[in-house]
């Protein structure tokens, strides 16, 4: 455990920050790699793989829950110095995350044919994405163990070892993907499922590794099977703070599943444009989301501990660090937009679609810093509602306009990227100005802003 309520934010910030940083790299090289060679498998290959990721989404937002529920109650635990709840917290997230795994093997494959024709622009398409998926559906089940051992680490403050397992699962899932997809060295190439098989290898492996960590070294927190038993007082506790976090994710895989229903017409290159885009992006976002992810913790173990004024410190200091990022990257993405896209695939109406996307979407990083930034001291404070409602708002004001637009004459896809730079600009405005009467409000020190500390304890 790491005491973050004594010595510099900033410097605590820093030192969280950059391994965060370190990690989600290498957890988005492992994306890459797969990007890299299925790309050359073709368009319909690459269409599919990119429609069926968006799945990814849906899965990503379950996962938050879960995470955000478990980092910060144990953050909080551990800013009140008591380890006995933090204990509890973290065993029943890991009871939590063996049945959510199993909601998403069953939920998976029953799915999967539906959703692909759904957003699959052609035949080829729909049978690559259905083919990845079934492949890639264990490894989605077992993120939530992934996620559950690796967020109770960074509620007391540790990420390190976290970032040690994932360098060793996109080592491992980089030696797999050639050999897999294709079929180097065994002469038997498997495609797109011989991607989603490498993920899943990979991430049952980064599992493997953490679950050992926690039994040999992890002291604060520990595997405890007499706690396993489901605690619904507990999961009350976890959900009302990570359910609006997780549906925030879900609301961004609507987002994207409408992207893909209104410009299927346009064809498999397009999407696979908008794939490849959206894939450059969740990379380009690394830096700024590792400082938010680590601003979770710092302020949450403040705000634990009463100490009020070094949760708005959390604040200011990772809104100006993630402000200075997004417009370097912005400027990365106007500048070196095509050379981005030229990485990945040598189709030139893919390539069109990508740069135009960057060059467009590149002008909304600032405010997606910012929402970022809420997002993270919402977390802290216990109440991710807020930044749930600001999301929300945002999806409606895009899809009921993209849809309307789609439907009129000489429709191109730059409408669709101009206005989703609107209702970002738009939702960072709302979450900004909701997150500063949550701040007045449980930052009171007369209102008693800590967390209840008994609700839900076994």
């Amino acid at each position: 455990m790491k005491d973050l309520t004594q010595g510099p934010v900033a410097r605590h910030l820093v030192a969280l920050a950059v391994p965060i940083a370190a990690g989600m790299l290498l957890q988005t090289l492992y994306f890459l790699v797969d990007l890299y060679f299925v790309a050359r498998l073709g368009d319909a290959a690459m269409a599919g793989v990119s429609a069926a990721g968006n799945l990814m989404f849906v899965i990503f937002a379950l996962t938050q829950m879960l995470g955000v529920g478990t980092t910060t109650l144990i953050s909080h635990a551990v800013g009140r110095k008591d380890p006995h709840d933090a204990n509890h917290v973290f065993n029943q997230s890991i009871a939590l995350s063996a049945l959510c795994a199993l909601a998403t093997l069953v939920g998976g494959y029953a799915i999967t044919p539906y959703y692909m024709r759904t957003l699959g622009a052609d035949a080829a398409t729909m049978a690559a994405g259905a083919t990845y998926l079934d492949w890639f559906i264990p490894g989605l089940a077992l993120q939530f163990a992934l996620v559950a051992l690796g967020s109770a680490l960074r509620g007391t403050g540790i990420v390190k070892p976290t970032m040690a397992v994932q360098a060793l699962t996109v080592l491992l899932n980089t030696l797999l993907a050639p050999v897999l997809i294709a079929g180097w060295g065994t002469g038997h190439p498997m495609g797109v499922a011989g991607a989603g098989l490498a993920s899943t290898l990979a991430i049952a492996a980064g599992v493997a590794f953490l679950a050992v960590y926690f039994i040999r070294l992890e002291k604060y927190v520990h595997f405890d099977v007499a706690q396993w038993r489901p605690k619904l007082a507990t999961w009350g506790r976890m959900l009302n703070i990570g359910l609006p976090a997780g549906a925030e994710f879900g609301l961004m895989a609507i987002y994207v599943g409408v992207v893909y229903w209104i410009i299927r017409d346009f064809g498999a290159a397009a999407q696979a444009g908008f794939g490849i885009g959206g894939r450059l992006m969740q990379s380009i976002f690394l830096p700024a989301m590792a400082v938010a992810f680590a601003a979770a913790p710092l302020a949450g173990q403040n705000f634990g501990a009463r100490k009020f004024d070094r949760v708005r410190e959390t604040f200011r200091a990772a809104a100006w660090s993630i402000t200075v990022l997004m417009t370097s990257l912005m400027l990365v993405c106007q500048w070196r937009g095509e050379w981005l896209a030229r990485a990945f695939t040598s189709d030139e109406a893919a390539i069109a679609v990508t740069v135009e996307y960057l060059h467009i979407l590149s002008w909304n990083f600032i405010a997606m810093g910012l929402v970022f930034t809420a997002g993270s001291i919402f977390q802290a404070l216990g109440n991710t509602w807020p930044s749930l409602a600001a999301s929300a708002i945002r999806l409606v004001i895009f899809v009921i306009p993209a849809v309307w637009v789609s439907r009129q004459p000489g429709f191109q896809l730059v409408d669709v990227w101009h206005l989703s730079v609107i209702t970002v600009i738009v939702q960072a405005v709302m979450s900004l100005w909701l997150l500063r009467g949550q701040l007045r409000a449980r930052l009171a020190p007369e209102r008693g802003g800590a967390p209840d500390t008994q609700a839900g304890r076994a």
